[in-house]
């Protein structure tokens, strides 16, 4: 943990040396290392509201980049949300077209639509290591590529349906006979930090610009880390969420019931106890994690690069873990959908908050103002550039949307959200601002009338523009 602070602090420092002037009197083109997670929701960083949660690397990102406070996934049309999320970030297509494009990516990829295809057209040196779960071949649009991991590491079946009670103690985190992430003989996370340590060293001869894309499967289950992390969070002083439930009453009808693999995790009905032992793991590998990214992120400083590289962060959804009764991320609620993420680097404001609704994908639209990309006309998403420079500029989105297969819709403004299940014939309609967790549904009150219909214009604004068929004639017809 003292070397992860030690990491943290030094980046600090080297970064107090940045331009104030975004993507301006740069020498040359940047470099990019984009920092992937898996299922990292938005406060599971200290200094983003995770007061349990021990990050020191992250921490110092934030103190020396910009966070985006609001962002968002726009969701999935499979139970692995993780497939969609990064559908949409490698290609920049939204979620219904990219669908189409996910069964057969060969014209994508014949006119260069890649997010690293249009990077080394702009002579960048590309480079991937870790999770990938995207059917086309990292091989064949990276000019360099290690590990290639696959969707999540192989599950157990003693890692479901568990802890059964305090004396449930036979699958442990850190016991690498499950695999899982020890897989191999060394934890996956440790194996994409050695990869990016070892290329920043490479690159760092080099005078092309390079873009790395460093995809972590964790803290995604089977949330396992070294004891000595597991031991910082006493299940005794987790704090349950405040939208803790036994069950969430709408499970089935929305798509996340009993036969949903992430919620098979832990048993049913939720206990207090299982809730808390699952979250104790989370942070755990979160930590570790953060641990991993402080070595990638003192291997830049020593390497020279470091004045003249963008770090972005983010993770490709969040995680319920125990929030309103569910434990993955198949749910329209904030906790699911919602990822951490930070940019960092020349000219990037420090330790600055920007609260207008983005999503995650738009650091794809990013990275291409910055490297002089003509962003392709099949690019859905938008730069962060222009709020990064000013503040007070309006968000690239007038709403946000989102979606889960035929089972949910939403769409939220900077104080709304309309969440609807229509095999349940339920709206539901939560006040963001004033209930950020999500536990007063406001729908049957006379007052939220004209605000039900003003989301419910949105919505089906978004459905056409994303080119989602789903009919919400009927259930939308209460409002």
């Amino acid at each position: 943990m003292i070397k992860s602070i030690i990491a943290g602090l030094l980046l600090t420092t080297a970064c107090g040396l940045v331009s104030r002037n975004v993507a301006k009197e740069l020498p040359k083109k940047p470099n990019i290392i984009f920092i992937f997670t898996d299922d990292q929701r938005y406060n599971t960083i200290h200094a983003l509201g995770g007061d349990q949660v021990i990050t020191p690397n992250l921490d110092a990102l934030v103190s020396q980049g910009t966070t985006f406070t609001h962002t968002y996934n726009m969701g999935a049309w499979g139970g692995a949300v993780c497939v969609t999320s990064r559908a949409m970030l490698i290609t920049g297509m939204a979620v219904w077209d990219v669908r189409e494009e996910e069964k057969d990516y060969s014209k994508l990829f014949a006119k260069d639509g890649f997010w690293p295809q249009q990077l080394k057209k702009q002579g960048y040196q590309t480079y991937m290591t870790g999770k990938w779960h995207i059917r086309q071949d990292p091989k064949q649009i990276f000019d360099h590529v290690r590990h290639v991991r696959a969707g999540m590491p192989n599950q157990t079946p003693t890692g479901y349906n568990r802890p059964l009670s305090k004396a449930d103690t036979t699958w442990q985190p850190w016991d690498e006979k499950y695999e899982g992430f020890w897989q191999g003989g060394k934890h996956w996370s440790q194996v994409v930090a050695d990869d990016a340590v070892d290329y920043i060293t490479e690159a760092s001869k080099q005078e092309d610009p390079f873009f790395m894309y460093l995809a972590f499967n964790a803290p995604h289950d089977p949330r396992q880390a070294p004891k000595r992390w597991v031991d910082q969070y006493p299940v005794e002083d987790i704090k349950l969420p405040a939208s803790y439930l036994d069950d969430y009453p709408f499970k089935e009808e929305m798509g996340a019931g009993k036969e949903l693999r992430d919620e098979k995790l832990a048993p049913f009905p939720r206990t207090p106890y299982a809730v808390k032992k699952n979250i104790q793991e989370y942070y755990a590998s979160v930590s570790y994690t953060d641990e991993q990214i402080g070595r990638i992120l003192d291997a830049l400083r020593k390497s020279g690069k470091l004045e003249n590289t963008y770090i972005f962060f983010t993770s490709d959804h969040g995680l319920s873990v125990g929030h309103h009764g569910l434990m993955g991320k198949q749910s329209m609620f904030d906790h699911s959908m919602r990822p951490p993420m930070i940019v960092a680097g020349p000219g990037i404001p420090k330790n600055e908050r920007r609260t207008q609704q983005v999503y995650l994908q738009d650091i794809m639209a990013t990275t291409y103002e910055l490297a002089g990309v003509i962003k392709p006309d099949h690019v859905y998403f938008k730069s962060l550039l222009p709020l990064i420079r000013n503040k007070n500029n309006k968000a690239p989105y007038e709403s946000i949307y989102g979606c889960y297969t035929t089972q949910q819709r939403m769409v939220r403004t900077d104080q709304y959200k309309l969440i609807v299940y229509p095999e349940a014939n339920k709206v539901l309609l939560f006040d963001m601002k004033n209930d950020p967790e999500e536990m007063k549904d406001i729908a049957a009150l006379s007052s939220s009338k004209p605000i039900l219909k003003t989301l419910k214009q949105k919505l089906l604004q978004q459905q056409k523009e994303l080119h989602d068929q789903l009919d919400l004639t009927k259930v939308l017809s209460k409002i």
